[in-house]
């Protein structure tokens, strides 16, 4: 095995578990669950945390307007390239306490290991590094998903953003009033972003395999669609003269389990949320709202799936006798990470003797929004038994805090060599 040591900056376990232990109370429950949902009021506590230890390490914090939270680390002088590390810690309604937390967190380990090795050595960096946490990954409180990331990269507009709304008709540009992060900072793009990750999925923890890389990002259509009917009571109401809406929903929902089975593997579709109106047990409901998801890895898939799911559409407000109207559409391409990133992780993961398993990522992560804009991956380390989005997430200790080392390898490879480190050839895409 080579020598490892010359190469790493090594990260404190402990640290990074007593870090990971705190921000889990800012929403945690007792079973395991989290609860953190975008600009909530537990979501501004853990940012305030996060702001206080960027001020306890030496971290200059900028907050931009849509609420993207950055704490930067000068390493090297003013024109000195950026590297972005992060990602988000925000989370589902009774949601797992990895999923996001862990990149935000190991980002913030990797970055004072790395400050502090260069410190040891009297050596100067290549590179100044940046902690970010991304708001609105999850996309569940405001939609679409990956917001904040989607705003700095310029693929949404602000403005438009910050008026889109919850359940209850709030927007985001009141909720980022109501917890003080509405900023009014300007923060350029950086010159790499790398996201740490749990995997989500079950390949590495069925390989007993402790590191990922993704290399491949689907695509995803997103539909708000409303079945539109006519409200009556449900008991003196003929069958015949029902205009219901979520029946109309419930024709649709099972279709797009039939579209998704005539593409094997290639394609998965779902509808993760009803909102119905008036959502009474006695009245024959008016109004049904699908968020549908369609994801593929194949343009031509998504396209395929997209023009069948407007035909079913058709045919079940036709079928329940009801109209329908899209309410928006949201759209993201498939594509791959930079090359460059992922030869750099293969090889810190390589002084370890570990593999480096390539993988697809069919959820969305910010660095996807950002990979249109600079060279960008997602590392990954594993979930017991692929769960993700549920109070028994896991990732176990030891396994956030390797692939934390290997974050702070890259990082600490890059700070040495500059960014030819990711690529010795010439370039990180």
């Amino acid at each position: 095995m080579p020598d490892v040591a010359s190469k790493r900056a090594p990260i404190n376990p402990s640290r990074l578990q007593a870090m990971m232990e705190e921000l889990s109370t800012f929403g945690g429950g007792p079973d395991g669950s989290m609860t953190r949902l975008t600009l909530s009021k537990e979501d501004g506590a853990a940012r305030d945390w996060l702001g206080r230890w960027f001020a306890k390490n030496g971290l200059a914090q900028a907050v931009d307007a849509i609420g993207n939270q950055f704490g930067s680390m000068s390493l090297a002088g003013a024109d000195a390239p950026v590297v972005m590390v992060g990602s988000h810690i925000d989370s589902q309604p009774n949601g797992g306490r990895f999923d996001g937390a862990v990149g935000v967190v190991s980002a913030c380990e990797a970055v004072l290991a790395v400050s502090e090795r260069l410190k040891a050595e009297n050596k100067l960096s290549a590179c100044n590094f940046q902690v970010v946490n991304w708001t609105n990954e999850e996309g569940a409180r405001f939609q679409p998903s990956l917001l904040g990331s989607s705003v700095f990269a310029g693929r949404a507009e602000l403005e438009w953003a910050l008026e889109r709304t919850d359940g209850d008709g709030i927007t985001v540009r009141q909720s980022l009033e109501q917890i003080g992060y509405a900023g009014r900072d300007k923060v350029a793009i950086p010159d790499a972003l790398v996201e740490l990750h749990i995997e989500g999925d079950k390949s590495l923890f069925e390989a007993n395999e402790k590191f990922g890389i993704f290399t491949r990002f689907w695509g995803a259509t997103k539909y708000r669609l409303a079945f539109l009917g006519r409200q009556a009571h449900t008991g003196p109401t003929p069958m015949a003269q029902r205009k219901d809406a979520l029946l109309a929903a419930a024709y649709l929902i099972g279709d797009l389990k039939e579209i998704a089975g005539e593409h094997g593997l290639d394609l998965h579709t779902s509808v993760g949320r009803l909102e119905v109106f008036p959502n009474s047990p006695n009245t024959v409901p008016s109004e049904a709202v699908l968020f549908i998801e369609l994801r593929s890895g194949s343009p031509d898939v998504l396209a395929e799936a997209e023009r069948k799911m407007k035909i079913r559409m058709e045919a079940a407000a036709e079928k329940a006798g009801v109209t329908y109207e899209v309410r928006a559409i949201d759209r993201r391409k498939a594509g791959g990470f930079a090359p460059g990133l992922i030869s750099l992780a293969e090889r810190m993961a390589a002084n370890y003797g570990e593999t480096a398993r390539h993988l697809d990522t069919i959820g969305g992560h910010d660095a996807v929004a950002l990979s249109s804009v600079c060279p960008s991956i997602v590392l990954a380390v594993r979930s017991r038994d692929g769960v993700i989005h549920h109070p028994t997430e896991f990732t176990s200790a030891a396994d956030q805090a390797f692939g934390t080392q290997i974050l702070a390898d890259m990082l600490y490879a890059i700070a040495s060599e500059g960014l030819k480190a990711a690529n010795p050839k010439g370039g990180l895409a």
